[in-house]
């Protein structure tokens, strides 16, 4: 069904039940939107809604397009430009929160999204026009945009120089390019570039897949950039000690599958050592599935690796705490929102240390055997979880800062999860991956001194955005445990932590539930695809104000733990 309503001059508003994958496809192959030009701006501005359901949220989202049209400066309007609504959020108090993605001249706007704030009473009020529902845009876009569509260099040639032997690309192996270059609008940098999307794929030294996006400037040729869109745990692994679990099963004939009904279908496969090939990652064609993993009784597993089904056991529970997890403290129902479940493979490659999201599901290897053990931990399980989650809602370009971001927010919530699950076997701490680290029981990450590994910053700065994702996320996860804990030394899970502040500062923490409600609602609400460490500031305090009130003792602590980590 199509309503077609005003929108500065015109919006087309597609209100239907399409979902998350519905907009993820829109954002990978985009269509020119109905539009129509208006003679008072000649502006030119299309609306659609693809990650809406039910008359509710379309009213919601229209509302929003309403207001957004009537406070242009604040959208960045322009010529040329449309706006696709994908998702919204209400507060219990009726204010609403309308995600939105941009297209420029029918191209894609990398870093153009945007998420419009109206009060109390706006999902009441539908002509969005009144100045009290206002509350405002969190985006990263800080002018119109204004800039040629034409480039001056073809796609062949973009797609030559995105594949030119480069020192990023030395540890990617068998890269081929995946598709046509697509023409994009980049929003990521200091200006707006015209440039050449270029996807390839090929398999890294560790045996992950990658499906990596280069950005050349269509003008010049440069790289501007690169993504990597296989979203990892940064490759260890973990032995198998969470003990006797609990697990959802499902019966079927005389056997039980590892697949729990009551958590959206999750379900849990066996990949027996496979791994996928270049068609997989590149087109999603023939991509391996693996086989269900059944049992003759409720009971997976023996709890060790001489029995297959033990890595089952864990990804599967990892799954089940994770999602009552983000249902229960932030009421986020499964990774797209919307009930519905993804699934684990496990046994994935020969001696594959490493654990990766790739946008529909999660991928465990077992390890070494030596040094790391399975990667199925309940903190690796909650970070992969995580990033289905932050694609989702923020959907932080996985690069720079936004990219430090996106690994800080899953290493945050993989650590709450193990928290929250209170498992005797694995108690929580402020270390990632402890638990498969045979040798040393250390983990390759923590939270409380990032600096601990040699090589993730304690503090920001101007070098932090060239790092590493995994390793550029040590701001943001020295952030969230001085906003949780506070500075000095303290034990957890058995684990002495001591933190430090860059500033010499002595901080107090508000608790890590308080701190999580806080990061939650800051990526759920206010961070966008490019968000920095210093938006990031803003985006948290925004978020702790909503939630504890303006000159609260919260917002208070929100500042100084950035100012700790040297984020102003």
């Amino acid at each position: 069904m199509k309503t077609t309503m005003g929108l500065a001059t015109a919006a087309v508003l597609a209100v239907g039940s399409l979902g998350v994958a519905t907009a993820a496809t829109s954002q990978a192959a985009p269509t020119a939107p109905t539009t129509t030009t208006g003679a008072t701006t000649g502006a030119t501005t299309s609306t659609a809604l693809s990650g809406v359901h039910g008359a509710d949220e379309a009213r919601i989202a229209a509302a929003a397009v309403e207001a957004l049209r009537a406070h242009p400066r604040a959208a960045r309007a322009g010529a040329g430009q449309e706006v696709e609504v994908t998702d919204t959020v209400v507060d219990p108090d009726g204010s609403t929160h309308v995600r939105m993605e941009r297209t420029f001249r029918g191209l894609r706007v990398l870093g153009g999204d945007l998420v419009v704030h109206r009060g109390a009473g706006a999902a009441q009020d539908a002509d969005g026009a009144e100045g009290a529902a206002w509350e405002g845009v969190s985006q990263t876009l800080d002018a119109p945009l204004a800039l040629g569509t034409t480039p001056t260099l073809g796609a062949d040639a973009a797609g030559a120089r995105a594949l030119a032997p480069a020192k990023e690309l030395r540890e990617v192996g068998r890269l081929e390019r995946s598709g046509r270059p697509i023409l994009v609008v980049d929003a990521h940098g200091t200006e707006p570039v015209l440039a050449w999307e270029v996807v390839a794929t090929g398999v890294r030294e560790d045996g992950t897949p990658s499906r990596l996006a280069s950005y050349v400037d269509a003008r010049t040729g440069r790289v501007l950039r690169r993504e990597e869109q296989i979203h990892t745990a940064d490759g260890q692994g973990e032995s198998l000690y969470s003990g006797t679990v609990p697990l959802q099963v499902t019966q079927k004939g005389s056997a039980y599958e590892l697949r729990d009904a009551t958590r959206g279908g999750s379900y849990t496969t066996d990949m027996g050592g496979a791994t996928d090939g270049f068609a997989c990652s590149a087109f999603g064609w023939g991509c391996k599935s693996g086989t269900i993993v059944t049992s003759p009784s409720t009971t997976f597993g023996d709890g060790t690796n001489a029995d297959p089904d033990t890595a089952a056991a864990d990804a599967q529970y990892g799954t089940a705490v994770t999602w009552d997890y983000f249902k229960g403290e932030h009421g986020r129902d499964g990774i797209f929102g919307d009930g519905s479940g993804s699934y684990n493979r496990v046994h994935y490659g020969r001696d594959y240390v490493n654990a990766f999201w790739d946008g529909q599901k999660m991928t465990y290897g077992d390890g070494d055997g030596v040094n790391y053990g399975p990667l199925v931990s309940l903190d690796v399980a909650g970070h992969e979880m995580t990033h289905g989650i932050t694609q989702n809602t923020a959907n932080l370009t996985y690069s720079g800062e936004s990219g430090g971001l996106n690994e800080a927010t899953s290493d945050i919530f993989g650590t709450m999860v193990e928290f929250h699950a209170a498992n005797s076997e694995d108690p929580g701490d402020y270390l990632v991956g402890e638990e498969f680290d045979l040798r040393n029981g250390r983990g390759f990450r923590r939270m409380d001194n990032p600096i601990a590994d040699g090589k993730s910053p304690n503090c920001w700065s101007s070098n932090t955005k060239n790092l590493d994702v995994h390793y550029s996320s040590g701001v943001g996860n020295h952030f969230f445990y001085l906003l949780a804990e506070g500075s000095g030394a303290k034990t957890f899970g058995g684990v002495a932590h001591s933190s430090t502040t860059c500033d010499g500062s002595t901080l107090t923490g508000i608790g890590r539930e308080a701190a999580a409600d806080i990061w939650f609602r800051a990526l759920n609400v206010y961070m966008t695809s490019g968000t920095t460490y210093a938006q990031a500031r803003t985006a948290t305090i925004d978020a702790a104000t909503d939630l504890y009130g303006a000159g609260s003792t919260q917002v208070g602590a929100v500042a100084a733990a950035w100012s700790a980590v040297s984020v102003s």
